[in-house]
């Protein structure tokens, strides 16, 4: 693990693997709060690292004092839920030293019934044998090689407070400025940076850049032309929107957000027969297709659901469309949009 100031969380987070690891390795990045006496309580392997803008570096620094077998990394935020303990525990039990990556499904948003809507597979218990680097001074990974395993197991990213919402550009403008050029990956992470800050302009000139790369990683090619069209219907340009979410459709079958955004922009555009298509064929998607992509769920039934409803309300169906809020409300029970839907139907009905 690599730390700052996390005082609040760390213990929370080694605590859930207790009974898993068999050394814990903390990389102290500068804190200036009490992360290390927390860190004290589970662990007497504890170094400093000085601060140099890149988390890769700080990561590999941890790595190297890793003395079993397999190493797993976590972030401070992280947390192993008991079920994934459990898990866990059996895997390292059938470990014979055949799988070289194991790809653990990451839950990093939920609910408000505590389900997981966003997630994907990372990188995350890997053999300790030299040849598995971190790359990348944001958004930093290591490119699985040899034999690999995806495993039905998930580790929770359960932020307490919000982060720096500039420390991620910041580092990004700093090595710029210094004239380093961005590898595929970080152009693209630097084009998300400047979507998160409403730079829309700026973020198509980089994802523009990013898409030239001949060595982009296929599922970031995918998330850069999507966002490149999130961009393009936040400026209201839906027919070229539709034109770059169509791109997507070269490079691998079609993604659930995909269709959906395509079915935003007809129903932007009054299109109701249009939109309910598209987003007819997104709930016909398979979560299990987009295994090595962001996944997230809302795509696949709630989201389209709701918005089919409104389709065919305009379609003069309202059969139609209170099915589908049903569908919505299955999913999310107690979701307001839905339920107000459902008691307008019944009342239209009335």
């Amino acid at each position: 693990m690599i730390v700052k100031n996390e005082e609040g969380v760390l213990e929370r987070c080694l605590s859930s693997v207790q009974g898993l690891v068999d050394e814990i390795i903390i990389v102290d990045t500068g804190s200036t709060d009490n992360t290390k006496l927390v860190a004290r309580k589970f662990t007497d392997k504890i170094f400093d690292f000085k601060w140099e803008d890149d988390f890769s570096k700080a990561r590999n620094f941890a790595f190297q004092f890793a003395s079993s077998d397999y190493i797993m990394w976590l972030d401070a935020d992280d947390v192993v839920p008991p079920e994934s303990l459990k898990k866990l525990i059996n895997l390292k039990e059938e470990i014979d030293g055949s799988v070289d990556v194991y790809m653990l499904k990451y839950n990093t948003s939920f609910d408000e019934f505590n389900n997981p809507i966003f997630s994907f597979y990372r990188e995350r218990i890997m053999k300790n044998d030299g040849t598995f680097v971190w790359n990348g001074f944001i958004h930093e990974a290591i490119a699985p090689h040899g034999e690999i395993r995806y495993c039905d197991i998930a580790i929770e990213h359960r932020k307490d407070r919000p982060s720096d919402s500039w420390r991620n550009l910041n580092i990004y403008r700093k090595h710029i400025k210094r004239g380093e050029k961005l590898s595929a990956r970080e152009s693209y992470y630097y084009s998300r940076e400047l979507f998160y800050h409403e730079y829309y302009k700026k973020c198509i000139a980089q994802l523009n850049r990013t898409l030239l790369y001949e060595d982009l990683w296929i599922e970031d090619r995918l998330g850069a032309i999507i966002l490149k069209a999130t961009c393009l219907q936040i400026l209201k340009k839906y027919k070229q929107s539709r034109i770059e979410l169509f791109k997507s459709f070269e490079f691998a079958a079609p993604r659930a957000k995909a269709l959906c955004m395509i079915g935003d922009s007809f129903l932007e555009e009054n299109k109701y027969l249009q939109a309910a298509y598209w987003y007819e064929s997104s709930m016909n998607q398979v979560e299990e297709k987009e295994k090595n992509s962001f996944i997230e769920k809302d795509y696949f039934d709630y989201y389209p659901a709701l918005n089919l409803c409104v389709c065919y309300f305009y379609l003069n169906n309202l059969k139609k469309a209170e099915e589908y809020n049903n569908i919505a409300l299955k999913v999310k029970p107690n979701d307001p949009i839905a339920t107000n839907n459902k008691i307008f139907f019944k009342n239209k009905i009335n």
